[in-house]
């Protein structure tokens, strides 16, 4: 599928979901080289990252952990600029290397709120794997340790990122046209 149509808006495809998987498979070896011996614990940030979440940790050999937590600072195709926390952690953390999986930065707001509060619980280590980055958007400082690729500033959905709830289930991503 070249385009799709989502609700009221148009997008062509992006980034193809092969290009995707060779990203993660790279991604996955050097957070095993970083961790062999260690047990990290993956949170993964809902409901974007569930997908990246899922094949990295497919990818991963080594001994490790996954747990969700689920944000919120979107409607529609913009950031609202506050974060809530819709499901919180659920797994102790203190003493543990925790590797958050994110499936986008662009402002760097959620990402930069969830390393503070996980900070306050102690953990041996955090460190921040995102599939995509956002250069141009950011608004946080803020340091991420694996980044699967860098991207424009345009309004995507697929693979797990959506529009309004809808087009997360497209293996591909794709980048509004309109």
């Amino acid at each position: 599928m070249g385009k799709i149509r989502i609700l009221d808006k148009e997008f062509e495809k992006n980034i193809p979901f092969e290009r995707i998987q060779e990203v993660i498979e790279t991604m996955a070896s050097k957070i095993h080289e970083d961790y062999k011996n260690s047990r990290p614990l993956f949170l993964c940030v809902l409901n974007g990252a569930f997908m990246f979440a899922a094949d990295l940790f497919k990818h991963y050999p080594g001994h490790c952990e996954i747990s969700f937590i689920k944000l919120s600072s979107y409607a529609g195709t913009q950031t609202t600029g506050e974060v809530k926390t819709l499901i919180g952690l659920d797994k102790e953390i203190e003493g543990r290397d925790v590797i958050i999986l994110e499936d986008i930065v662009d402002t760097g707001i959620t990402i930069s709120h969830l390393a503070n509060d996980l900070s306050a619980c102690k953990p041996e280590s955090v460190r921040i794997a995102t599939l995509l980055l956002k250069p141009e958007s950011l608004r946080k400082e803020i340091r991420l340790d694996y980044v699967g690729m860098e991207i424009p500033n345009d309004f995507i959905v697929g693979y797990g990122l959506d529009y309004n709830g809808f087009g997360r289930n497209f293996r591909d991503i794709y980048k509004i046209t309109e």
